[in-house]
């Protein structure tokens, strides 16, 4: 039974958690403050560490951790960019994440705002609100018969696939390793470039590594169709976010949906409504008519908290007893 202490929770977190908790008996202490340098004392006599996705995890952090105390970090999420896994390794704190909490529900999330910018229900719904009934400005377009390319063909990119197979896309894709099952249900593989060139929608469920951090940028969306629909779920940074403002300026990118943002640990997951927000990209994007943006909710259904909380759980029961969790991320080979 562990002694963790968690990081960047709200109420829903706790909730999932106390409810998974019942099965694992950890003792939990709960904190709404971010991991960062300034946080580690709130570290206690605990053992175990829960993150999530904004929580910093560089070398400094992860330096005063290891002399708090902490053996364990328990990512409650799937990416892990923001840890730097080769100083863990060092300091001997085990790292785990969770690789597979519901990729229906990101997927589920990209086909929502897919559909709502093709079919404009953002502006629709404001419109009918003030009693304009007009359908002016509100043209779409039918998603069968076009071209959707997939950047990433992991658990989630696959499902996107077959939701988009099934409504008669026809759906290129790039991975370093094809996937045999989008293969066998239609996918056809192809270079980056070619995906580029050919994709009427593009949607990105690649992981972010410093290979592909901004890999999206000025050059590829230049040679992106006009009008093109652009989708990110996955991680903000792989949008070179200036180059995506000069794409929407020019019409280049026809639609933005985005879930993630490069610069989001300073707004996502908090209430700013009485604030002045400083980030001016970020308002930026705000202000064009066809970008719709969520605060990373794509994750946010009820079957996701709850495998979240007990895959998390179970890692650490897992570590308490003396094994390697099934989930344990290990920096790659040089």
């Amino acid at each position: 039974m562990s002694s963790v202490i968690f990081y960047s929770t709200r109420p829903y977190d706790r909730q999932s958690f106390n409810r998974a908790n019942q099965n694992f008996k950890h003792r939990i202490q709960f904190h709404e403050a971010g991991l960062t340098l300034q946080t580690v004392p709130l570290i206690k006599d605990e053992t175990a560490l829960c993150a999530f996705v904004n929580d910093t995890l560089d070398a400094e952090v992860l330096a005063a951790l290891a002399k708090a105390g902490i053996k364990i970090i328990a990512l409650r999420c799937a990416g892990y960019n923001n840890i730097d896994l080769q100083a863990a390794q060092r300091l001997g704190i085990t790292v785990t994440h969770v690789p597979a909490y519901s990729p229906n529900a990101v997927a589920e999330h990209t086909l929502c705002m897919m559909l709502a910018l093709n079919r404009k229900i953002h502006r629709a719904y404001t419109r009918v609100r003030e009693g304009n009934f007009s359908l002016d400005g509100l043209l779409g377009f039918d998603f069968a018969g076009r071209t959707l390319g997939i950047i990433g063909t992991g658990r989630i990119g696959s499902i996107v696939a077959r939701i988009m197979l099934a409504m008669g896309m026809k759906v290129i894709a790039v991975d370093p390793a094809p996937n045999d099952q989008c293969r066998a249900a239609g996918v056809e593989y192809v270079e980056l470039t070619e995906l580029l060139t050919r994709s009427d929608v593009i949607s990105l469920h690649c992981p972010l590594s410093e290979d592909n951090k901004h890999l999206i940028n000025m050059e590829r969306i230049a040679q992106m169709k006009n009008g093109v629909m652009l989708i990110n779920t996955s991680r903000g940074a792989i949008l070179d976010s200036k180059a995506i403002i000069q794409g929407l300026k020019s019409k280049k990118i026809g639609y933005l949906g985005l879930d993630v943002y490069e610069h989001e640990a300073n707004l996502f997951f908090e209430d700013h409504s009485g604030d002045i927000i400083q980030d001016d990209i970020f308002e930026r994007l705000l202000s064009f008519p066809n970008v719709l943006i969520t605060a990373h909710q794509g994750f946010f259904t009820a079957e996701a908290l709850n495998n979240i909380a007990h895959t998390t759980l179970q890692s650490l029961s897992d570590f308490d007893r003396g094994e390697v969790p099934t989930n344990t991320i290990r920096p790659a080979s040089n």
